[in-house]
């Protein structure tokens, strides 16, 4: 099945078990609110890592029921909280992580510890959003808007392979793949350029697999036909993106944001490159965003019980 809206998420991730989603200090509403929609969908079963009596409030003021849920007590802070979360699912004591109201920086900490995280050796942690553009004809997994400021050409590789991965979970079997620049030529003043000619060369040779990839491309050859056309830009990828590479944070962020804040775009958003499907949604995220999430992440984690990698 090619999911092509984002609610199509509920009907895959129902499809399987509900996964068992491990929250590290969720004390507020729009948390609770998605897992409580999670739970009444039958996609997950909760554990819920905090302040005990404070967790027990936030769950009574969003009607999740507790006695449906189990509470982890963090009395002594944040970090606390993060740490035995990470640390549930590292051990297999849960399928996926999702961060509450916790400091990202805390939260980062605990993933990215090297003796009791959740990114494996030599791993590369990183971001993957699926977006829903009302005035594009499909979805849109854009990467990385939110981990790596300024990755190389190797980390970019790494980076697309994740997009790839995220896109084909879609059910999209061979992924067009945008690698975003400022323009279309290969100009080797602009190291973005440069490395997206050498991606798609790459792809070109098979060293990048299972999907199309093109670029440089700027934004609007990547989505729109008719400015390939006006442009005499001749590619598969072009006005028929699935995936879009960014060339930094910077232009991946303002993309994401303007998305988001301007046009009040929907989004499934996860970490990837670790262990388990990982959550990082911003204290300012809508709990639909959550819930659509949360849902992505359910996905991903019955993928990874299938073939063992992420």
């Amino acid at each position: 099945m090619i999911i092509r809206q984002l609610d199509d998420l509920f009907t895959v991730a129902s499809r399987g078990e509900p996964r068992r989603l491990v929250v590290a200090w969720p004390h507020d509403a729009h948390t609770l609110g998605a897992v409580k929609e999670a739970m009444e969908k039958g996609l997950v079963v909760p554990t819920l890592v905090g302040e005990e009596k404070s967790v027990i409030a936030a769950c009574h003021e969003a009607g999740l029921p507790v006695e449906k849920a189990t509470v982890i007590a963090a009395g002594e802070g944040e970090e606390e909280a993060a740490r035995k979360a990470v640390s549930l699912v590292r051990e297999g004591e849960g399928d996926l992580l999702m961060k509450g109201t916790v400091s990202t920086d805390i939260f980062m900490r605990a993933i990215l510890n090297k003796e009791t995280g959740l990114v494996p050796p030599g791993g590369l942690l990183t971001h993957v959003s699926v977006l829903a553009p009302p005035t594009y004809h499909k979805l849109l997994v854009v990467g990385d808007v939110a981990i790596i400021p300024a990755p190389g050409l190797k980390e970019k590789k790494v980076i697309l392979e994740h997009l790839i991965r995220t896109s084909r979970m879609l059910g999209v079997e061979t992924p067009k793949v945008a690698v975003v620049t400022a323009t279309e030529k290969v100009l080797t003043t602009m190291p973005a350029c440069t490395d997206a000619a050498l991606l798609a060369r790459m792809a070109d040779r098979g060293q990048i697999r299972g999907a199309v990839v093109d670029g440089p491309l700027a934004l609007d050859v990547a989505l729109d036909k008719e400015s390939a056309r006006i442009k005499k830009i001749d590619s598969p990828v072009a006005g028929e993106a699935d995936c879009l590479l960014f060339p930094d944070i910077e232009a991946g962020n303002v993309f994401y944001k303007c998305y988001t804040k301007l046009l009040k775009g929907e989004v499934a958003a996860m970490l990837t490159g670790t262990t388990r499907p990982v959550i990082l949604s911003s204290r300012g995220d809508s709990t639909r965003t959550k819930l659509l999430s949360v849902t992505l992440g359910v996905i991903r984690a019955g993928q990874k019980e299938h073939n063992g990698k992420m």
